[in-house]
């Protein structure tokens, strides 16, 4: 499989090498599959109070349309690492032959609200999705965690296909980026969430990855470097790859 993953890493840079929304590679491990990335947030969120405050349904209970995300103490802003993630997410999964649709693909808007994103990844019939985030945690804690939907109607039928892919997620994470699994959030790097839009209105397998902790110096020196939103982004693909294709 590592192999695999940096054959298609190197065919990235030609499948797209510019931005926009990545051409998908006519062959490859996804050929024929679509994939849903929801980047977490917006650039400018803060912007627009009245609109990201106001309350949607989430398939339970009413929650915000919407955060502003946090950010590392050097004010690397989560919206920006997780467009970064999603961005280099994107070209590998062209070049593995995927068709991406987005939540949002820029990083300067408002929006949209988390029921939203669900309903735009659900009705660009995603195979599975992938919601990147990175957490606002406690100084002293460190690490990953994948969090999974808990059935409520809407997610019935993806919720043992959301575990088996949230077990790639973790694997993939603690392989190839050296981040650890959180010591604050969840068990064993799982956390069953049933607050959250994105999850509970999903009718794709899907789960969201708080990829480290932004308030903690360790975690932050990683999620600032391009370098290790690479690996973040190859081990997505690898975890992506190894749901669909086993």
């Amino acid at each position: 499989m590592r192999s695999v993953i940096a054959g298609l890493l190197a065919a990235a840079a030609l499948v797209a090498p510019g931005w926009g929304t990545p051409a998908h590679a006519t062959t490859g491990p996804l050929s024929g599959k679509v994939i849903g990335i929801d980047p977490g947030h917006n650039g400018r969120n803060w912007a627009d109070p009245s609109y990201i405050n106001h309350r949607v349904w989430n398939g339970r209970e009413w929650e915000s349309c919407d955060t502003t995300g946090t950010e590392t103490a050097a004010h690397y802003r989560e919206t920006s690492f997780n467009f970064s993630v999603a961005r280099y997410l994107a070209k590998d999964l062209a070049a593995a032959g995927a068709k991406v649709v987005w939540t949002r693909t820029t990083n300067d808007g408002v929006g949209p609200c988390v029921d939203r994103r669900a309903k735009l990844l659900n009705g660009g019939h995603a195979n599975v999705s992938i919601d990147i985030h990175a957490d606002g945690g406690p100084s002293s804690g460190r690490g990953f965690a994948i969090l999974e939907p808990v059935a409520d109607g809407p997610n019935n039928k993806v919720i043992r296909s959301s575990e088996r892919f949230g077990s790639y997620v973790r694997s993939s994470f603690l392989r190839l980026t050296g981040m650890p699994i959180s010591t604050y959030d969840g068990q064993n790097g799982i956390a069953h969430r049933s607050d959250l839009a994105g999850l509970n209105l999903t009718t794709e397998p899907k789960v969201l990855i708080e990829c480290g902790n932004m308030r903690n110096t360790r975690d932050a020196k990683l999620l600032e470097s391009i370098s290790w939103r690479q690996k973040a982004a190859r081990a997505l693909a690898d975890a992506i790859i190894r749901f669909e294709t086993r």
